[in-house]
């Protein structure tokens, strides 16, 4: 890992994490899919700057969980990464932050944004930004706790962001390092269009970097909003499952390079790769492809303005079928050679039922 040791006589910031030449970036947490398998692969079609764990789940009788630790502990990438938590219970919160320091965490990271009912209604993750109080109470101990970077990820607020001053005010007086904000509301889900201004907010109001997270689809899209908001530097969750080259993209226009442009050929190889990372030979194979579902809900979004690719691969129970489906849409008829569309196809959406069933950054 690039950075220091929790033990280090030298002040780690998370600056330090930056790039020399134009915003960081950094890949949101994403629940049951940002593991080490997806870091892993991500990593080889160029990193983010920044990386944060799914969440840990913070409870008296909960431990470190094994495998959100592995993509800490075995990260290929050499990027700093830094460990999420979600809970409230403040001796287990401040436990689990002592517990993550003595592994290579380049710091940690509160979840207050996680919009999936199941989770809010338990009064942690969104559901604690109708508790500004407990907000404080929780980052008074996170502080005391920490040695390393202590950072947020947030929304503007739970049904409005009447809350949101009085929150910044929280954050400033807890010193936080770094606030990622998902410009949205929690029960706004992902539906909702982000408002930006909320992001002015915080870059004028706090002294610590402000990472932009919401609709960020293409590069391009971070670039204007950086310019638009003064934001830091962007958390780029769903669009980097639907295109994997944006953090390469991003570091291009940075440098003022012309811009990749995947093709069909391109998401297809991507298709397969996604498939064998994640591949175990305990598992059956209809609960592979189904795991390879979740991320070919926000994939197929770019792949055919009718969603005829994604109504179908809901329904396949095989790779063999799902293989074909994939010729056929990416391969078959010279569409192998056709660009990617890097926005998603407008009214498609990546699950019906509900978009808020989860935590997707």
């Amino acid at each position: 890992m690039s950075q220091a040791s929790p033990t280090s006589p030298l002040k780690v910031t998370v600056r330090n994490f930056f790039p020399n030449e134009g915003f960081p970036t950094a890949l949101a947490p994403m629940q049951d899919v940002t593991g080490l398998p997806f870091m892993t692969l991500i990593s080889k079609y160029d990193s983010p700057d920044l990386f944060f764990t799914e969440y840990f789940r913070v409870h008296e009788n909960a431990r470190l969980d094994p495998d959100i630790l592995s993509s800490i502990t075995k990260n290929p990438s050499g990027k700093p990464v830094f460990a999420q938590l979600i809970g409230e219970d403040l001796e287990h919160v401040a436990r689990f932050a002592r517990e993550l320091q003595e592994y290579p965490v380049a710091g940690i990271d509160l979840n207050l944004g996680c919009p999936a009912p199941r989770v809010y209604r338990k009064n942690v993750g969104g559901g604690l930004l109708r508790m500004p109080h407990k907000i404080d109470q929780i980052l008074k101990v996170l502080r005391d706790a920490c040695d390393c970077p202590l950072t947020v990820k947030t929304r503007i607020g739970f049904e409005d962001g009447q809350n949101f001053s009085q929150i910044l005010d929280i954050f400033a007086a807890n010193q936080i390092d770094l606030l990622s904000l998902h410009a949205r509301t929690v029960k706004g889900g992902y539906r909702s269009l982000p408002d930006y201004s909320y992001v002015d907010q915080a870059v004028a109001r706090l002294p610590c970097p402000v990472l932009l997270n919401g609709e960020v689809n293409t590069a391009e899209a971070a670039s204007s909003l950086i310019k638009q908001t003064g934001a830091d530097g962007v958390m780029i969750g769903r669009s980097a499952i639907r295109n994997p080259w944006i953090f390469k993209q991003i570091r291009q226009i940075n440098s003022g390079k012309p811009i990749f442009h995947p093709t069909l050929e391109n998401l297809y190889d991507y298709i397969q790769k996604l498939y064998i990372i994640f591949y175990k030979d305990e598992i059956p194979e209809i609960k592979q492809v189904a795991r390879l579902k979740k991320f070919l809900n926000f994939i197929g979004l770019s792949v055919d303005r009718e969603g005829q690719f994604l109504f179908r691969s809901r329904r396949v129970k095989s790779w063999l079928e799902l293989d074909q489906l994939c010729q056929e849409f990416l391969l078959h008829d010279g569409r192998a050679s056709q660009f990617l569309n890097l926005h998603p196809f407008e009214g498609l959406v990546a699950r019906p039922s509900s978009e808020a069933s989860t935590c997707i950054g």
